[in-house]
């Protein structure tokens, strides 16, 4: 399924537990004026970011030097390729901002919402065999 214009990434850490670091992503967030969601609190410390291309580059390069300990983007900055699962894809582009979930599982069901569920696992190592 073609994309929306949009751009993400994935990025993997040991953790996310600075509140500090957490408010300048929060500030990069809306600085570059992209969507985040941040899985944070205890180990993996996930962060997903969509918009545009600019933007999702430019908060990718604000999470690079904050030097998160195991620091991995998993997913580089791309278009967006909603998947073909019937799930309709929430449109973000209103939607700009930081947001976080403790859970795993509740981070993969908000991406699931969002029409990247299969994209996200396969960035996260959870599967290869999902289909984009």
């Amino acid at each position: 399924m073609s994309g929306t214009g949009m751009w993400n990434a994935l990025i993997r850490t040991h953790h996310i537990t600075s509140r500090k670091k957490v408010t300048k992503l929060k500030q990069a967030a809306t600085l570059h004026s992209v969507y985040v969601l941040l899985r944070s609190g205890s180990s993996p410390g996930i962060m997903y970011v969509e918009g545009s291309e600019a933007g999702v580059e430019g908060w990718v390069g604000v999470v690079q030097k904050l030097r998160y300990k195991d620091y991995q983007l998993a997913s580089r900055p791309a278009p967006v390729i909603l998947e073909n699962s019937g799930v309709q894809h929430v449109d973000l582009s209103g939607s700009r901002g930081l947001q976080e979930t403790g859970s795993v599982s509740n981070f993969g069901q908000q991406l699931a919402n969002r029409g990247v569920h299969s994209w996200w696992r396969r960035g996260m190592g959870y599967s290869q065999n999902d289909k984009p």
